[in-house]
């Protein structure tokens, strides 16, 4: 896996006053009368700066990305029907019928979103991309119905559109795609989670009967944590090792009935359990489903990229059963791609409502008689929220460069093998990254709020238990990271070896890695240290340089795989397969490190392309800013890396964290903005905390206070009067 190419890079601009904008209408509704800032346009022309200042509405309207109706349309959808919102307190029972009430409305709107993915042959839109865009946005108005309509559209119903051939999809698609037929997924095991490849659950061909047979041989080959599965689906597609003629042909997906669908009792030879209560996601009826020898017809092996005749015979257009495996299993990335936006949609909610509440939010007072101070505006509060309002747009827009790349491979655009696999692995290493961060950023805004934040109406502690499971969803995120990394590595091993075929290849390999080391070890010239790093003012000014930034993020990169690959290429083409899983196990942790470096590092090369799309030089002074916050807080969170391998200084890593505070400082005034252009109202976010209540009772006790003193009937403080005795 390559880096992108690198963009052109920013630097800090000087600050310039906005030029004045008129109301826009984004995401459905005015930006001039947005009530949720709690804050109106006086109160922004007096904030504390005569700097640049921020085009709310455009800078929302580059979020929106591509497919800027479609999600302004979803979140239309989610404001303006409360009716689909997520109710607390209800029963598991209660949570699981009322979602599936709602995709039923959803699934009755022929031109709708869900259908959105499908062939237009079928009444879709061929419209990859735009269908996971309005899936991520589902995340707003209930966790569970996103998920359970990714289970039923993105998961069951894509199984059939992508591994399907056309004469199954005309038969078996309008069922899954108008809800007649609502299907589980059936892929992990109990046995088996990420490692898919080793399932137990068999299909063998019987040539007499034409027929698969379906068998789950021991209780870990059960399919297990299955939406859909414990009540309402009635056809699942259940991946099994395929076997005819005695041989096996490896995992392929097949089209099962699992249920009667008038009484809902399973079918002869399917059984199941319900997983019962979780905790999160209620709304979604996760269960296991076990077989015992059911018989499907020959024609539900789903047979896009593998056939078995009559006789018995197999056939694919793919001959290496290891690249048969990972093509299907590839088919069905969008999965973790949602799974990436969605992160992103749930770290914009937390973040909205966490800075909208505390730049109202007053506590203590610098002294007797001062009003009390704003939670923004102490220096602890801003390292605890606006670096991760920096990397929330960073991975904001990460994601939609992923999607651009997912919708080119699925729409036939740019379907190529070289596509494909870079899809694999971007949406791997994003998705785990994020959806990481995504539930550490949550409870650090949970506890940015105080107990505020743990009360229920503001939704931290919900969202926080339904994001839960997205950090295992799709593959336990180490080995997600893993499969990215090994690519890094793998692309890193083939340039070696192209260098390693010519005497000056590898003479000038060689000769890279000492000059590498000398200069690391030394004066640290390759990235300008040979400034002097007394001068702190330059110091800084070298760090907001764009080609410094990139220069410490493509280097920790390129160290660590270099690292990785020097130390497991003694395993390579290894018999002794013992000694060659400890070399890997030895490596394994910097394997994962670097594929997090990568997606880091990949995430800010989006933020400067990103850049490179604001015209109003304010707006872009302020982001530019935004994404300064963001490299430094990577390198500043991997400062041992950088020290230990001798890429910053001392001196120059404490300058690191003093840069970082000054940003911070300098984007105090624009906070409420910066979250506003996350494109979430009041009836998206539905925090009591960030209605602009808090503000109103702020204002009312600091009036009861000046009307106090003002009409003399305040008391005097017990403090005052001993210092008034004592210096008489």
């Amino acid at each position: 896996m390559t880096t992108t190419s690198e963009p052109p890079v920013t630097t800090s601009v000087a600050p310039s006053a906005a030029s004045g904008t008129t109301p826009a209408t984004v995401s459905g509704r005015s930006v001039s009368d947005r009530p949720a800032s709690g804050r109106s346009v006086s109160d922004r022309a007096t904030s504390g700066t005569n700097g640049p200042r921020v085009d709310v509405a455009a800078l929302e309207h580059l979020l929106l990305g591509r497919w800027t109706d479609v999600r302004s349309n979803a979140r239309r959808l989610v404001a303006e029907h409360e009716e689909i919102w997520k109710v607390d307190g209800l029963s598991m029972q209660e949570h699981r019928e009322r979602t599936l009430g709602i995709m039923k409305y959803m699934a009755a709107d022929e031109h709708g979103q869900v259908w959105r993915a499908f062939p237009e042959r079928l009444g879709g839109n061929d419209d990859a991309g735009g269908n996971l865009v309005g899936c991520e946005e589902l995340f707003v108005a209930d966790p569970s119905l996103q998920i359970k309509s990714g289970v039923q559209w993105g998961l069951f119903a894509a199984a059939i559109l992508h591994l399907g051939t056309e004469e199954q999809q005309d038969r078996l698609l309008p069922g899954a795609m108008d809800l007649s037929v609502p299907g589980a997924f059936a892929m992990t095991e109990t046995g088996h989670g990420s490692d898919v490849a080793s399932v137990g659950t068999t299909a063998t061909y019987d040539p007499e009967t034409e027929e698969f047979v379906i068998n789950t041989p021991f209780r870990g080959a059960w399919k297990q944590y299955l939406g859909n599965a414990a009540r309402h689906g009635v056809a699942a597609t259940v991946f099994a090792q395929l076997v005819t003629n005695g041989v096996n042909h490896g995992v392929h997906c097949f089209y099962v009935p699992i249920r009667d669908p008038k009484t809902l009792e399973f079918l002869p030879g399917v059984g199941g359990e319900d997983d019962g209560h979780k905790g999160g996601l209620n709304g979604i009826d996760n269960g296991k489903l076990h077989f015992t020898d059911v018989r499907i017809p020959r024609q539900d092996l789903l047979a896009r990229y593998g056939q078995v005749a009559a006789d018995g015979t197999y056939t694919s257009p793919i001959d290496s059963p290891g690249r048969r495996f990972f093509t299907m299993l590839g088919a069905l990335v969008q999965g973790r791609v949602t799974l990436d936006g969605s992160a992103s949609v749930a770290a914009k909610v937390g973040l909205a409502i966490a800075t909208k509440y505390a730049s109202e939010r007053r506590q203590f007072a610098a002294g007797e008689g001062q009003d009390e101070i704003t939670l923004l505006d102490y220096a602890m509060h801003r390292k605890r929220l606006f670096p991760r309002i920096a990397e929330t747009y960073a991975i904001s827009f990460a994601h939609d460069e992923l999607l651009d790349l997912f919708h080119g491979v699925f729409s036939g655009e740019e379907d190529t093998p070289q596509n494909r696999e870079d899809l694999e692995t971007t949406a791997a290493a994003l998705k785990a990254t994020s959806t990481w961060f995504a539930m550490d950023t949550l409870q650090t805004c949970r506890q940015a709020c105080g107990g505020a934040g743990f009360l229920s109406e503001n939704r931290f502690t919900s969202m926080r238990s339904d994001l839960d499971i997205y950090t295992t969803f799709e593959g336990d995120n180490h080995i997600l990271l893993q499969l990215a990394a090994k690519r890094l590595v793998g692309d890193h091993g083939k340039q070696l070896a192209r260098a390693a075929k010519s005497p000056a290849g590898m003479a000038g390999i060689v000769a890279g890695q000492v000059k590498d080391t000398l200069l690391h070890k030394a004066s640290l010239r390759k990235l300008g240290q040979n400034v002097a790093d007394g001068g702190g003012a330059r110091a800084a000014d070298h760090l907001l340089d764009a080609r410094t930034q990139r220069s410490l993020l493509q280097g920790r990169v390129d160290g660590l795989v270099h690292s990785v690959a020097m130390g497991m290429r003694p395993a390579m083409g290894m018999k002794d397969a013992a000694r060659a899983q400890e070399i890997f196990d030895d490596n394994q942790v910097e394997l994962i490190t670097s594929s997090t470096a990568w997606a880091e590092l990949f995430r800010w090369d989006a933020f400067t392309r990103a850049l490179g799309a604001i015209d109003d030089p304010g707006t872009r002074a302020v982001m530019t800013t935004v994404r300064d916050v963001y490299g430094l807080t990577v390198i500043e969170r991997n400062l041992d890396w950088y020290l230990a391998n001798g890429r910053l200084s001392a001196s120059r890593a404490k300058a690191v964290t003093t840069t970082i505070h000054r940003l911070l400082k300098q984007l105090r005034p624009h906070a409420v903005d910066l979250v506003d252009a996350f494109g979430y109202g009041p009836r998206h976010l539905r925090a009591p905390i960030a209605d602009g209540s808090e503000r109103v009772r702020q204002d009312e006790a600091m009036a009861y206070y000046r009307d106090q003193a003002a009409s003399g009937t305040a008391p005097a403080s017990e403090k005052s009067l001993r210092k008034a005795s004592s210096r008489s």
